[in-house]
């Protein structure tokens, strides 16, 4: 029988694995960027199950907060051709 809290240590780990893969997986950059949100936002879970509140709490504020937000600005304001049609 499994309990509560391993189940949501379960959970949080699949979320972790998935949101990597899709990280490294993904087609575009954006997508890649919020996968990888995704996966930060995971293991601050598995931080608030292990009774780190303040490690979450960076990861939360410094990750995914300042860190996160300056490379999806980064990635919005660049101009790249992925193919020969997208920039006219």
């Amino acid at each position: 029988m499994v309990n509560p809290e391993e189940a949501a240590f379960l959970v949080f780990a699949a979320i972790a694995i998935g949101g990597a893969i899709g990280c490294v997986y993904a087609r575009r950059v954006a997508h890649s960027l919020l996968s990888l949100m995704m996966t930060f936002l995971a293991v601050a879970g598995v931080f608030i199950l292990a009774e780190a509140e303040m490690l979450a709490a960076v990861q939360i504020l410094v990750y995914l907060g300042s860190v996160m937000l300056v490379v999806q600005f980064g990635v919005m304001l660049t101009r790249r051709q992925i193919q020969e049609g997208d920039i006219e």
